[in-house]
């Protein structure tokens, strides 16, 4: 009886459970769906349409044409300048992310401290959020100019000989890196003091009864408890860096030898000036796939050492 009794209480709390979760479906469509709608036509769609154009050759209005399969991806693999525009992708990550992520904790570890006014140097700091790509380029112009630039002047006061900052093969994409990394620093400056000033102060003042020096707690408090926030700002930079484009633009638009030609620019390149649509969509696909690969990668490599409160 009791067993009898029992199983007909579960079937009821089963039906019960059934009726609310068939109730609740549409209400949860409700408020889902202005997200959804939005996800459609801004990433779905283009995603698939691009998926779609990768298969195609293309016509002047951009509309496809001819199925040629795979042949797209075929030639941007036998295509050299399609392999030199990943290399300076990946070399351009490689100068920008560390670069930027160490500054930008140096910066904030320096103004978290309780200085008198620290805050004029916060606001210098983040200032950069709050100019535009195109704004900090053309700056950026001036500064590596030939003939007139500050740095030019500077190495020939110290009587060093000029150097073409954007026009050297050798020098081109790493010049670009510095307003990259100059630009970059403002957001992760914010994101990573918001993440010192969240640290339990009680960790801090634990290890000073214990006799810990600065760098002791910098190594065993600060960098394990910011390591989320770090981790965060890593991978925004990593995919900004990889979709740079408005700086390459302004200063060497992809030259020289296409030294600086960045995947997402190469793919500008082959769009709106090849007016070739079909190799375009098949190189954003596959720097949807690189992007997506190398988060991944630091999900699987990086988030080990990351210890979450």
């Amino acid at each position: 009886m009791i067993d009898s009794a029992q199983s007909l209480t579960r079937q009821q709390i089963g039906r019960k459970k059934g009726l609310r979760y068939k109730t609740d479906w549409p209400m949860a469509i409700l408020f889902l769906a202005p997200s959804l709608i939005l996800f459609s036509l801004f990433l779905f769609y283009p995603l698939f349409k691009t998926l779609y154009y990768s298969f195609h050759l293309t016509n002047a209005q951009g509309e496809a044409s001819v199925f040629v399969g795979l042949e797209n991806y075929q030639y941007l693999f036998t295509d050299p300048a399609f392999y030199q525009s990943i290399k300076s992708t990946v070399l351009f990550t490689l100068y920008t992310v560390p670069a930027s992520l160490i500054i930008a904790l140096f910066l904030a570890l320096l103004s978290n401290e309780k200085l008198r006014g620290i805050g004029i140097f916060r606001v210098i700091f983040s200032s950069t959020m709050g100019i535009s790509v195109a704004a900090s380029a053309v700056i950026w112009l001036f500064l590596f100019h030939p003939s007139v630039g500050v740095f030019n002047n500077v190495l020939g006061m110290l009587h060093l000989p000029a150097l073409e900052w954007l026009t050297n093969q050798k020098l081109a994409l790493f010049s670009v890196s510095i307003p990259t990394i100059w630009m970059n620093i403002g957001f992760s400056f914010l994101v990573i003091l918001g993440g010192l000033q969240n640290i339990d102060t009680t960790l801090y003042e634990s290890s000073s009864i214990d006799g810990a020096s600065y760098f002791y707690k910098l190594r065993r408090v600060t960098l394990p408890m910011l390591s989320p926030t770090l981790f965060f700002v890593a991978t925004v930079t990593l995919i900004n860096a990889v979709q740079s484009f408005g700086q390459i633009d302004i200063l060497t638009k992809g030259g020289p030898n296409d030294a600086t030609n960045l995947i997402v620019y190469s793919i500008y390149k082959e769009a709106f000036v090849n007016y070739q649509f079909g190799t375009a969509s098949a190189q954003a696909i596959v720097l949807f796939i690189f992007i997506f690969i190398a988060t991944i990668l630091q999900f699987k490599f990086t988030e080990r050492k990351v210890h979450y409160q």
